[in-house]
């Protein structure tokens, strides 16, 4: 059967799984010799065979085949197969469940593949379980990727910090990793550093090293600047990287994203025109968009959209959170069907919380709406999952929990003129916190002075107190700035 498994080996490189599992089939099921090389013969086709069901997607059915070929692997005897994983290690190769070629067995890469199963059933500590059994010396640059995330997901921050490290040690561009270090703050310096320990590949002339490092470290910057809730500051880096990079559909969506998180939702949904006027197939992050153009009411662009997402991957949980925006006017219900649908497909799909949450509070289920809130911090806390929670629990009459959210957002993002607000906000349902909410609008609105929402939050104030003259004035103070800036010519 040996040019069977050579025909199967080249169905999946190819990426016909579907052949390719039939023919595994064949291969399995075959009755070939008993003695060791039989064995030996087995393990391999059985996970060729689970390389063919994973690409399917048939992931439970791949987790049995990798699992039978450990079985067959170690069932004979050490001495027999002692040549073979020397010539294994020798090649340094990792191939992926999706691309494999004729290689002798290797225990650690199929423990790998059974850790990628367990992964895409949701199954995280088993993956874990999986990957701690590869020794830290032969994990390669996807085993260590895939470590970081599942101790992140474990909380254990520590050795997801080592292996996300040792990620760019090997290769400085891995930007999930990037991503992942500046969320547990990791410092600007030391990203630096391990620039400098990756390895210069291709024997690339220094000039050309040091403009990658220029705009590598700026990247790196950003993302720092972002982690720590400096928006402002990772903006205006953004920004000198789209003069470096001009039309980076990347670089856009996440300004656009930042520019959603902090309000400014003009030129949020400007910068997501833009890039899908580049890339009309991007998917990444268009579920924030979608949530923009519902809170404008703008729901002939909102149809559009969704229509274009469902027609390019109507799977991705990014879809089913804008098939959810688009169905809460019309049937709240079922737009939370959808947003739990996206929960489903990812997990860990931060947007799909925060819509929940939202839909949760429409419903009148704040206690449900916490849960949503909470579960959006665990992942990335940032001001929508701040202000839903002071919502649920000013909803649910707990209000000591709401001042407390509060009063963490503000800390978190001390130049936040919003957060400021939140706070203000809470001190406001009592007559008694009155004066004090007042302090906390004037000062977001110092901090912000075109911060309309603190502005109509301060004349509610004023009305309550009985002064509408001042509340008046407020106002008119904010028309007249509204039409000054809007007569300015635009560059």
């Amino acid at each position: 059967m040996e040019a069977a498994r050579e025909s199967m080996a080249a169905l999946l490189d190819a990426g016909l799984f579907a052949s390719a599992q039939t023919l595994g089939s064949f291969l399995v099921s075959s009755s070939g010799a008993s003695n060791d090389a039989g064995m030996s013969m087995k393990a391999e086709s059985l996970v060729l065979h689970g390389d063919a069901l994973y690409g399917e997607k048939e992931f439970r059915r791949a987790l049995n085949a990798y699992k039978q070929a450990m079985q067959c692997s170690r069932s004979i005897p050490r001495q027999a197969t002692s040549n073979i994983r020397s010539s294994v290690s020798a090649t340094g190769r990792s191939p992926s469940p999706n691309s494999s070629n004729l290689l002798p067995f290797n225990e650690n890469e199929v423990k790998f593949k059974i850790a990628l199963c367990h992964s895409a059933l949701c199954e995280h500590r088993e993956a874990l379980q999986e990957m701690e059994g590869i020794p830290s010396k032969v994990r390669t640059l996807k085993m260590n990727l895939m470590l970081g995330k599942l101790y992140r997901i474990s909380r254990n921050s520590r050795s997801a910090v080592v292996c996300y490290k040792e990620c760019l040690r090997h290769c400085p561009y891995v930007f999930e990793a990037i991503t992942a270090l500046a969320e547990m703050g990791l410092s600007a310096k030391e990203f630096s550093l391990l620039f400098s320990q990756a390895p210069n590949r291709g024997g690339k002339l220094p000039s050309d090293s040091l403009d990658a490092q220029r705009w590598w470290n700026w990247y790196v910057e950003a993302q720092c600047c972002i982690a720590s809730h400096d928006y402002k500051g990772g903006l205006d880096i953004y920004l000198e990287l789209m003069q470096r990079f001009p039309n980076n559909v990347h670089i856009l969506l996440e300004i656009a994203k930042v520019e959603a998180i902090i309000g400014r939702n003009d030129e949020a949904i400007m910068n997501f025109e833009k890039a899908r006027l580049i890339d009309p197939n991007i998917m990444t992050y268009m579920d924030e968009y979608a949530i923009l153009l519902k809170t404008k009411f703008d729901y002939i662009k909102l149809n559009k959209l969704v229509h274009d997402m469902l027609h390019i991957d109507p799977a991705r949980p990014e879809t089913c959170v804008a098939l959810a925006a688009m169905w809460e006017r019309k049937d709240e219900r079922k737009a939370l069907t959808y947003a739990e649908k996206s929960l489903r497909v990812d997990d860990r799909h931060i947007t799909g919380y925060i819509m929940k949450g939202n839909l949760h509070l429409s419903l009148n289920r704040p206690d449900m709406a916490v849960t949503d809130f909470r579960g959006a911090q665990e992942l990335r806390a940032d001001l929508r999952s701040y202000q839903g929670l002071v919502r649920a629990y000013l909803a649910l009459a707990k209000c000591k929990d709401a001042l407390f959210t509060a009063r963490e957002a503000m800390k978190v993002m001390h130049q936040s003129a919003k957060a400021l607000k939140l706070v203000g906000d809470v001190h406001a349902i009592s007559s008694s916190g009155r004066e004090k909410a007042r302090k906390f609008y004037e000062s977001a609105i110092r901090l912000e002075p075109g911060f309309l929402g603190a502005a109509l939050a301060l004349a509610d104030l004023h009305v309550a107190e009985g002064r509408n003259r001042e509340a008046v004035t407020l106002l008119e103070r904010y028309v007249r700035q509204w039409a000054d800036d809007s007569d300015k010519p635009t560059k």
